[in-house]
């Protein structure tokens, strides 16, 4: 099993060294670069989209996931899941484009769709982490004479971290991939570049979009796996 994965880097690490002498002989890596100060300026804009509509979501998702897993609304809480559902089974480009018919061109209504699409995994995490947080602790916790608020926030919410954490990273990670798509509404960001470069037929300008992207969209779920890692409670982290 050791031979196999070492064995397994070796090939990785080949094909990674055989990939970076094959785009430095393309003159790629130039092209690329050709572009730098588009690519700061609109790194920038992919940001600010991503960060604002990424915690807008969590905004929103994290108090309508708790409301959800409330008992009183046991009966209704799976049709109004549905309602966030809208933001995942419509297509991301198709949620863009009614986003701009109501609220026009530009940051409004690429903030709206980007929000639409990150809405549903913590909503959806943030239900499922409460509901899955043992019977007998609540019990025990109920017992000690703890308020339902105490139970939520000293209890339910502690054991169920690690689920909610893991929705918002998959939130921004989906966040940071479909932000390129704001460019076709006026919205800025690294997608002027890549479809920029598709138009024209021009690797290193799309390259120079899709890098960047690419690197922002690794950067984020690190540190989302890292904050999942630290902030966490030790005794209820599967991490630790």
């Amino acid at each position: 099993m050791t031979q196999s994965l070492g064995f397994g880097r070796m090939v990785s690490l080949l094909l990674a060294f055989a990939l970076g002498i094959w785009v430095s002989a393309s003159g790629l890596v130039d092209s690329v670069f050709t572009y730098w100060e588009d690519i700061v300026y609109l790194t920038k804009q992919h940001l600010v989209l991503v960060a604002s509509s990424g915690l807008a979501a969590i905004a929103v998702g994290l108090p309508a996931g708790i409301w959800l897993s409330r008992p009183s609304m046991e009966r209704y809480a799976e049709t109004v899941m549905q309602v966030f559902n809208i933001g995942t089974t419509i297509p991301t480009l198709a949620v863009v484009a009614l986003s701009m018919t109501i609220l026009g061109i530009g940051f409004p209504p690429a903030f709206f769709g980007l929000f639409i699409a990150s809405l549903l995994p913590i909503v959806r995490n943030t239900y499922a982490g409460l509901l899955t947080v043992p019977s007998h602790l609540k019990e025990a916790a109920t017992g000690m004479g703890m308020t339902r608020r105490q139970l939520l926030w000293r209890v339910e919410l502690p054991n169920a971290l690690y689920v909610i954490f893991s929705g918002i990273r998959t939130a921004l990670a989906i966040n940071v991939g479909t932000t390129p798509l704001a460019f076709l509404i006026g919205g800025g960001g690294l997608g002027e570049l890549i479809f920029t470069g598709i138009d024209l037929m021009d690797t290193g300008m799309l390259l120079a979009g899709a890098i960047p992207t690419a690197a922002l969209a690794v950067a984020v779920d690190f540190l989302m796996g890292q904050a999942q890692l630290h902030l966490i409670p030790k005794g209820v982290n599967p991490l630790r």
